[in-house]
């Protein structure tokens, strides 16, 4: 069984940025005393650090600083068109700005100055945000989704997110928790009884391309590793193929991607299976592809139609109909979500 280790597991922050208003929170005081080599660099607010002008994202991205804030203001927000998967009342909430791995076509890179890493500690603000919101959608069934900004597990061995979450769930069954990830950090769910309102949703693609744009996240057999573990457990799992990435094996290699996949979890205890195409707005893929200039995922077959950059319409919808098609023959219709795409609608 493989149960993951986080990328800072065996190193360190070499600064720790902590807004001075928390600094006395029990979860800053607890990083801080795991780290006690980092620098510790009390700020006003995050902002100070994260959303300077003239950082370097690249070089950040080896080395980030942990920034330890609080996050005031709207701290759940509705969820873009077509994140759904079946709810009528969707949101996000973001307790992690960043994300430790460096997958070439993530948006982030082109939504932040800064790679270093923000984390929240007043989860409790959090929660009661999420709470009245689950009142006011009853008695609908409201839908939360952890993993927009960041990704749900890959820092679980520092964050403690899921322990302190997973509870608040427990005791809200009437809402959804989807937990969205490349991570196998699992440990804490392996020893949690399951939830049936958790999803607990991996992103897949080809092995190949995994390879060689999913930098610093776990190989795609050790997250089908992880899937085994946690339907073995009797956890519900969500698979997300996001975004579907095109070249010229595309056929070949999303053939063998879902022949794989499925050949080695279980149908019956999955919770929901997604597609979603390629997009960015233009002003990230601008960003991005200043980051990589050299990057040939950034550049072919794209085209900037309405303020989005996308692939092209009938390419874009030649790999969605080969991808649905190819995923129907092993999953019902009523597990199936396509995202809506921009590059469908237009």
């Amino acid at each position: 069984m493989y149960l993951g280790r986080s990328l800072f597991d065996l190193a360190m922050f070499d600064f720790i940025y902590a807004e001075e208003s928390i600094l006395d929170h029990p979860r800053t005081r607890a990083l801080i005393d795991r780290f006690p080599r980092a620098q510790l660099v009390p700020c006003d607010r995050y902002g100070e650090v994260f959303n300077r002008t003239a950082q370097n994202f690249r070089l950040q991205k080896r080395r980030p600083a942990l920034i330890l804030a609080h996050k005031a203001g709207r701290r759940v927000l509705p969820a873009p068109d077509g994140y759904g998967i079946g709810g009528e009342h969707n949101y996000y909430f973001s307790h992690l700005l960043n994300c430790p791995y460096d997958c070439r076509y993530c948006f982030l890179q082109g939504l932040y100055r800064s790679a270093h890493l923000v984390l929240f500690v007043n989860y409790e603000d959090f929660q009661q945000d999420i709470a009245a919101h689950i009142a006011v959608d009853a008695p609908d069934t409201p839908y939360f989704f952890s993993g927009y900004d960041c990704d749900s597990l890959a820092l679980e061995g520092i964050t403690h997110f899921t322990a302190d979450f997973l509870p608040f769930f427990a005791d809200h069954p009437q809402a959804y928790f989807e937990l969205r990830t490349k991570s196998v950090r699992i440990k804490t769910l392996l020893a949690t009884e399951p939830l049936p309102n958790c999803v607990v949703a991996f992103s897949m693609t080809p092995p190949a391309l995994a390879d060689q744009f999913e930098v610093g996240a776990p190989p795609v057999a050790r997250r089908l590793e992880a899937i085994a573990a946690l339907q073995e457990r009797g956890w519900p799992i969500g698979l997300r193929f996001d975004p579907l990435l095109y070249d010229r094996a595309y056929e070949e290699r999303y053939r063998d991607l879902f022949s794989l996949v499925f050949s080695q979890i279980q149908r019956d205890s999955l919770h929901s299976v997604s597609l979603g195409q390629f997009r960015l707005p233009q002003g990230m893929y601008k960003t991005m592809h200043k980051l990589y200039p050299d990057e040939k995922l950034l550049a072919y077959g794209l085209e900037e139609k309405n303020g989005m950059v996308s692939y092209r319409p009938a390419l874009a919808q030649k790999l969605h109909d080969f991808c649905a098609d190819q995923l129907l023959q092993y999953i019902p219709t009523e597990l199936f979500f396509p995202c809506p795409s921009t590059t469908l609608q237009v």
